[in-house]
């Protein structure tokens, strides 16, 4: 499975605790709640480790400061990410290299990536503070680019995308899988996306929405000018391939595309570059919350539940599993019109009405 509990390495039982910082300090309310996170971690005697690159604007005292390089994260507990999944995409760089968990605060319009929201932030620190929390690995991409005989490697926890480098022509590509030609296809580009990745830039072209414990890769075309451009899911062993042929028509001999790994490492790729997409050796890994009960169940939701809320989506007349429940949580008439008798049933307070 792709999430699933991964119990390779626990939180340490002992000694000192740190969690690195990674914040969106270009927002004020990414500043603001990272003063309060630290503020409840510090109390709880859990050291913070910051960014050099943003410890200026943070203004954390006492926090420890790091270079934003692959070490960040050596020791660390976890990785707190406070932004939108941008700022969560760039914390799985420091995280994955040290095999550390990573959880993100939502500061973003969707956060699909995101564990806890701002209103939800103390609880989300009091089960970090108590370790009641479990790690999930989510499936990574390896990407290899193929240009002038040069070999360019690079990973993504989305998707690797293929573009259009000139915005007013089409781009030409071949799409091989598992060594095979597909297809040739004039478009606007292609995403190789995870089933992480789905619900990203997948989703906006038109992909299937994939949950995460499935093991699968995606390829969705953007734009494709062909007979046959259906989105496509594979098998997590596949090797999935674009080959840049140009730009459709002849226009131009130059005019390339340009590989972008979940919007942030960019390579070039004039015509002739191939690029090669498959299962990643090294996931991320995502720190769970345990779900918080009540009239609203926000942390740790299941996906379903994450996308019903993400998306605003309809659910009413949902009667659930059966048990003639609405989602207003009314009782079933059978159970509303039955006689009161003896003790109080075990879901009631005593003294309690109906």
């Amino acid at each position: 499975m792709t999430a699933r509990t991964w119990t390779g390495r626990q939180p340490p039982g002992g000694g000192d605790r740190v969690i690195l910082l990674v914040a969106h300090t270009g927002r004020e309310a990414a500043l603001r709640i990272s003063k309060v996170l630290v503020t409840m971690l510090a109390a709880a005697g859990i050291g913070i480790r910051v960014l050099q690159s943003e410890a200026a604007e943070l203004g954390l005292d006492p926090a420890a400061v790091v270079p934003a390089s692959e070490e960040a994260a050596e020791g660390a507990e976890m990785v707190i990410a406070v932004g939108g999944d941008g700022t969560l995409l760039r914390a799985a760089e420091l995280a994955r290299p040290a095999w550390t968990p990573l959880m993100g605060v939502n500061l973003g319009h969707v956060g699909f990536l995101a564990e806890a929201e701002p209103e939800d932030l103390a609880a989300a620190v009091d089960s970090v503070v108590a370790r009641r929390y479990s790690v999930e690995e989510r499936m990574t991409i390896d990407v290899a680019v193929q240009s002038n005989g040069e070999r360019v490697a690079t990973w993504a926890l989305n998707e690797a995308s293929v573009e259009k480098a000139a915005r007013e022509r089409m781009l030409e590509v071949v799409i091989e899988v598992d060594g095979r030609p597909l297809s040739r296809w004039g478009c606007d580009g292609v995403v190789f996306a995870t089933p992480t990745g789905s619900t990203a830039y997948a989703f906006s072209a038109g992909g299937p929405v994939v949950w995460p414990e499935v093991e699968a890769l995606l390829l969705v075309p953007i734009s494709a000018h062909a007979l046959f451009a259906r989105p496509m899911v594979v098998s997590p062993r596949s090797v999935l391939a674009a080959e840049v042929i140009g730009v459709a028509g002849g226009q131009s001999e130059t005019a390339g595309a340009v590989l972008w790994c979940d919007g942030r490492r960019k390579v070039e790729l004039p015509p002739g570059s191939r690029v090669e997409v498959k299962r990643g050796g090294k996931p991320v890994l995502l720190a769970r919350l345990p779900a918080v009960t009540g009239a609203e169940e926000r942390i740790g939701a299941p996906f379903t539940d994450r996308l019903v809320a993400k998306f605003g989506l309809p659910v009413a007349g949902w009667r659930g599993r059966g048990d003639g429940r609405a989602e207003t949580g009314k009782k079933p008439a059978h159970e509303a019109d039955a006689p009161r008798t003896g003790a109080p049933a075990a879901d009631e307070e005593p003294g309690s009405h109906a």
